[in-house]
C-alpha cells in the first residue's frame, strides 16, 4: 500500500511537471518560432558582411590573413547580435546578461595571459593596414636584413641574403626602426683609404680619384663622387670617398662598392701613391 501512494505521488509530480512544460511549451511556441527566424535570417546576414568585409579589406590590405581576420570579426559580431536578440524574444534576458559577462571575463583573463601574442597580433593588424613593407621588399630590423617572404599576423618571414629564414614577432617589428631598401631612392656608399703621408700631394689624389670616379654611370648625377680627407695617423693619410647612388638594392651597391674599390686601388697604384 505504500508504495502505491508513493507511486501515485510519484506519477502525478511527474505528470504536472510534463504538463507544466507542455504548456509553457505552447505558450512560447510564437516566440521560439520567431527566435529561430532571427537565427537563421541572422546567420545570412552574417555570410554576406563577412565576404563584403573581406573584399574590402583586401582591397586596401591586399593581405589574405589580414582580411580572414576583419571578415570573421564581422561574421562573429553579427551572430552574436542575432543571439542576443533571439534569447531576449525568447525572454531569457538573464542568461544574455550572463553571457555577457562570461564573455567579458573570458576576454580580460585570456588579454593577462596572452600579453606578448596579443601584442603581436596588434603589431601585425598595424603592418597588414599601414604596409611599411610589403612581401618582396629589402628590409633591415632588428640587426637583420632580407627579402619579406611572408606577413603573419603573429609574426614576418624574413629570408635573408644567406639563404636562413628568419620568423621575427611583429612586436619587434613595431618597437624597432625599420629600413626598407626597396623603397628607398637614393643609397650611399662610404669607402674608407689609407695612403702614405710622405711625397704624397693631397689634391692630386682628390683630384685622381674624383676623375677616374666620375665616369661612373650607376652614380648619382645629382651629387657628384666626393673625397675627403678625415685624419693623419702613423705617416699616413686617412681619407673617405663617399658615392650615392641611384640603385639602392643591396646586390647592386655591393656591386658598385665592389668595382669602386678596384677603379681606386688601380689608380693608386698607377700612380705610385700606395
Amino acid at each position: 500500500m505504500f508504495l502505491l501512494n508513493e507511486y501515485e505521488s510519484w506519477s502525478r509530480i511527474i505528470f504536472d511537471k510534463l504538463n507544466g512544460w507542455r504548456v509553457m511549451l505552447f505558450k512560447m511556441l510564437p516566440n521560439l518560432v520567431i527566435a529561430i527566424i532571427i537565427l537563421v535570417v541572422t546567420h545570412f546576414v552574417a555570410r554576406l558582411l563577412r565576404k563584403i568585409t573581406y573584399r574590402l579589406v583586401h582591397g586596401i590590405a591586399h593581405s589574405a590573413a589580414l582580411s580572414s581576420l576583419f571578415s570573421s570579426m564581422a561574421y562573429i559580431c553579427v551572430m552574436f547580435i542575432g543571439l542576443f536578440m533571439a534569447l531576449q524574444v525568447l525572454q531569457l534576458e538573464k542568461t544574455v546578461s550572463s553571457l555577457l559577462a562570461g564573455a567579458g571575463i573570458i576576454g580580460l583573463a585570456l588579454g593577462f595571459a596572452f600579453q606578448d601574442l596579443t601584442a603581436n597580433f596588434i603589431s601585425g593588424i598595424y603592418i597588414g593596414l599601414k604596409k611599411p613593407f610589403d612581401v618582396g621588399h629589402i628590409i633591415e630590423t632588428n640587426g637583420f636584413i632580407g627579402h619579406v617572404e611572408d606577413i603573419q599576423l603573429r609574426s614576418t618571414i624574413l629570408r635573408t641574403f644567406d639563404g636562413l629564414y628568419l620568423n621575427i614577432p611583429n612586436k619587434e617589428i613595431f618597437q624597432k626602426p625599420i629600413i626598407n631598401h626597396t623603397l628607398s631612392t637614393h643609397a650611399k656608399i662610404e669607402i674608407n683609404v689609407v695612403v702614405p703621408l710622405a711625397k704624397n700631394d693631397p689634391d692630386k689624389i682628390i683630384d685622381l680619384l674624383q676623375n677616374a670616379l666620375k665616369d661612373e654611370t650607376r652614380l648619382s648625377g645629382e651629387k657628384p663622387p666626393e673625397v675627403v680627407f678625415t685624419d693623419i695617423e702613423g705617416g699616413n693619410l686617412k681619407l673617405q670617398i663617399n658615392l650615392w647612388t641611384n640603385h639602392p638594392a643591396i646586390a647592386a651597391t655591393r656591386l658598385l662598392r665592389h668595382d669602386v674599390v678596384t677603379k681606386v686601388t688601380k689608380v693608386l697604384k698607377e700612380n705610385d701613391l700606395l
